[in-house]
């Protein structure tokens, strides 16, 4: 699930997940659970596209999007360090009701992502209790203006780490909500991994959407015969008409008016002949998703405004996204 947010800067090259603790850990640490096992047995071959192309996306080290001391969530105030990585969610019970879908939502708790990152138990529960006491001196506005001058608690490297596992997490959720994942483009299934990234289980409540998106996989499994079933799915890689309802459901929801470039260069990786010209696909999302208009109270000099979706560095990570490199299929 959404364990971090934001834009993009180019950073280093993501370390792979450690297959065990470092020595920082405590030596009593207790044996891996399944969520934590899962996440480390990811390997990039899994899906078609770079996972360090989408960490240069989600990272962003010169704002908010690149923290590496405990910081309080905006809304929540709940705390934050990295990427925007929560340092103190629970495990969740996320069930599957998709007949037709096998693969299990992966919800495990912060403190199992952090396992799953390679970081020691002892560092984390140290952050959370030194994060208490400032946010009980400071109060969560004093806090979030002083996220400049907060003393590093962790590595780049260490949010490297964080960041990756957060994105395989989200791997495995866009597999459990979409049935056809695995045939998807590279394009598609990096489309797919940030919108759950970024939404989490918020993304249930997008119907149409997942309706849509499954549609195609429902009448595939309804053919008799692989040849028919494989046809069937080829035809929901490169039916433009049909991948454009796809994504139209998308631009009518008030996530895409509020968050207008990230939305546009999400959607648009939707499109199958993205990977021809990003720039085309982008422009034509772009054309038509209009920004949310917010009304102001009276007195106002004007009686309304546009939203302004992202900052202007948000609008050159994306650029450099639709460059993205995919990999090849075999």
């Amino acid at each position: 699930m959404r364990q971090a947010s934001a834009s993009s800067i180019p950073g280093p090259a993501s370390p792979a997940l450690l297959p065990a603790s470092p020595p920082s850990a405590s030596p009593a640490t207790s044996p891996a659970s399944p969520a934590v096992q899962l996440l480390r047995d990811f390997k990039d071959s899994d899906v078609k596209f770079d996972l360090a192309d989408l960490m240069e996306i989600l990272r962003d080290r010169r704002h908010e999007g690149w923290v590496l001391a405990a910081y309080p969530d905006p809304k929540t105030g709940r705390p934050l360090i990295g990427a925007g990585f929560s340092l103190d969610l629970p495990a969740r019970d996320h069930p599957q009701l998709d007949a037709l879908n096998p693969h299990p939502f992966v919800e495990p708790s912060s403190a199992d992502l952090w396992q799953a990152a390679g970081l020691g138990p002892d560092r984390l529960q140290a952050i959370l209790a030194k994060y208490d006491q400032q946010f009980a001196h400071w109060s969560k506005k004093r806090f979030r203006r002083k996220i400049g001058t907060l003393e590093p608690q962790i590595t780049d490297d260490d949010a490297s780490q964080l960041l990756r596992v957060a994105i395989v997490q989200a791997v495995y959720n866009a597999r459990a909500y979409c049935r056809n994942f695995d045939e998807l483009t590279a394009s598609q299934q990096m489309a797919m991994t940030q919108l759950v990234y970024q939404m989490g289980v918020n993304l249930q409540e997008f119907s149409q959407f997942l309706d849509l998106i499954n549609s195609r996989a429902s009448a595939a499994g309804s053919e008799a015969g692989s040849d028919a079933v494989s046809a069937i799915r080829d035809s929901a890689v490169s039916d433009a008409a049909y991948w454009r309802s796809v994504q139209e459901s998308l631009m009518h929801s008030q996530w895409a008016r509020l968050y207008r470039t990230r939305a546009v260069a999400v959607i648009a990786m939707l499109d199958p002949e993205y990977s021809d010209d990003p720039q085309h696909a982008e422009r034509r999302i772009g054309a038509t998703l209009r920004p949310a208009v917010i009304h102001r109270r009276r007195g106002h000099s004007s009686a309304t405004r546009q939203l302004a979706s992202t900052s202007t560095h948000a609008a050159r990570a994306h650029r450099r996204a639709s460059h993205t490199r995919t990999k090849r299929t075999a």
